[in-house]
């Protein structure tokens, strides 16, 4: 099974020299990134968990309706929020959308199972650092569900053959024939693949002057598109099984 997720959030970069990008505009890129995403999606009638970043999800109302309507799940991430502040949006989400939110994803500041179980979340989607030096100083990690205080812990993917984690930069970065034996390497061994892609890769930075490190450009707006295009199209033209993450846990 592939779980194919989506990370939407504001890109944190600072503009470049003397140039000032607003809250605002950058709300409107990942706005734009992200309807990118949902057109490539509609093609290819795939469906994907989304997960919003908390600070940002309130401002992104509508945007939240239209990729529900769509039928994929809504998730939330977590940056830097804490219980109160996410037990906040989550109502506030889940009563706009009139569906509970079950999924929950950390990666610096990782609140404890037993707290996000009193919100009344199911999973939890834990992530690491994807930088250019990670894939190689981490080899081997768990790959299987499991639970703790109720909870469903997903971890993230890795491929068996090739040792590369499934992350946001690796699948920007390697090339999409390399990445599809990663993919088919590992449904042979593992039960699932869980790819994440964050919201801001898909941001042309020749039109918005963002301070990016350049292997971080590289293959990134109009690129990352395609790539995205190439993946779906492999998918289906193989028959290959997708899912929500909720649907897949529950």
């Amino acid at each position: 099974m592939i779980l194919l997720t989506f990370n939407i959030v504001n890109i944190e970069a600072e503009a470049k020299k003397s140039l000032q990008i607003s809250d605002e505009e950058r709300l409107k890129v990942t706005e734009g990134n992200t309807k990118a995403i949902l057109r490539i999606l509609d093609i290819h009638d795939i469906k994907a968990s989304f997960f919003v970043e908390i600070s940002i999800a309130e401002k992104l109302q509508n945007l939240i309706k239209a990729i529900s309507s769509k039928g994929h799940e809504i998730a939330f991430y977590n940056l830097n929020s804490d219980l109160q502040d996410i037990e906040e949006v989550k109502k506030n989400i889940q009563s706009l959308l009139e569906k509970q939110v079950r999924g929950i994803r950390q990666k610096d500041f990782k609140l404890a199972p037993e707290n996000l179980k009193l919100l009344e979340f199911n999973y939890v989607s834990n992530i690491d650092h994807a930088d250019l030096l990670f894939p190689f100083k981490r080899l081997k990690r768990d790959t299987e569900i499991n639970e703790q205080n109720g909870l469903s812990i997903v971890p993230e993917s890795i491929s068996p053959y090739f040792q590369l984690p499934y992350n946001d930069f690796m699948f920007q970065i390697l090339p999409m024939k390399y990445y599809k034996n990663m993919v088919f390497e590992t449904l042979k061994n593992d039960d699932f693949v869980l790819i994440y892609i964050n919201s801001w890769q898909f941001t042309d930075f020749k039109k918005y002057q963002f301070d990016v490190p350049y292997y971080r450009s590289l293959f990134s707006g109009k690129k990352m598109e395609d790539k995205l295009d190439a993946l779906l199209s492999w998918i289906n033209e193989n028959d290959m099984a997708t899912s929500r993450m909720k649907d897949y846990i529950f």
